[in-house]
């Protein structure tokens, strides 16, 4: 026999379960698009062409003055740059530490960021980036150094560039504003 409690419990009940599988629908429909840094245990997983730039910085490391390397959280993301709806990779140096050196991987025009597509990578100097869609594409929006821009380092400075799937590069123009 079914109490009262049970009774005014069950529509509840439902509910919850209702909103728990509606959640769950969305986050795994909706998860392919999402910018989310990989977990450093996924470093291991990285892509060859990532791998040997994480190779290089951790040698880069040891040889000054016997550092040691490590990889902080955020380094790693995975994020759509090409608006094919597919997580790409992306290796922030800004990441980066070693213990021999407070500067060895960034510098007052920024860090370096591995952008790698179709089993290409693309290296940008930056002080910070991000994906926008603009019609129908996605656009890398960065802050770079001023020197991009005819300035010097403080000379405020952004590019935008799109990915060129045909021809596997990164496309950009310097606008010329009258």
């Amino acid at each position: 026999m079914i109490s009262a409690i049970d009774a005014t419990l069950q529509p509840a009940s439902q509910l919850v379960g209702l909103l728990k599988g509606l959640v769950s629908g969305i986050v795994l429909v909706s998860s392919p698009v999402w910018t989310s840094p990989a977990v450093a245990a996924d470093v291991s997983q990285l892509p060859t062409g990532l791998q040997a730039k994480v190779d290089l910085a951790e040698q880069a490391c040891a040889e000054f003055n016997d550092g040691q390397f490590d990889l902080d959280w955020g380094a790693v993301e995975r994020v759509d740059l090409d608006g094919d709806l597919q997580p790409d990779w992306v290796l922030n140096e800004s990441g980066f530490a070693c213990s021999s050196a407070a500067s060895l991987y960034c510098g007052t025009g920024g860090c370096v960021s591995h952008f790698l597509i179709e089993e290409e990578v693309h290296s940008l100097l930056n002080r910070g980036w991000t994906v926008v869609e603009f019609g129908r594409q996605r656009i890398v929006l960065a802050d770079v150094h001023g020197t991009n821009c005819d300035g010097i380092n403080p000379t405020p400075c952004a590019t935008a560039s799109v990915w060129d799937a045909e021809a596997k590069t990164w496309r950009s123009s310097a606008g010329d504003w009258e």
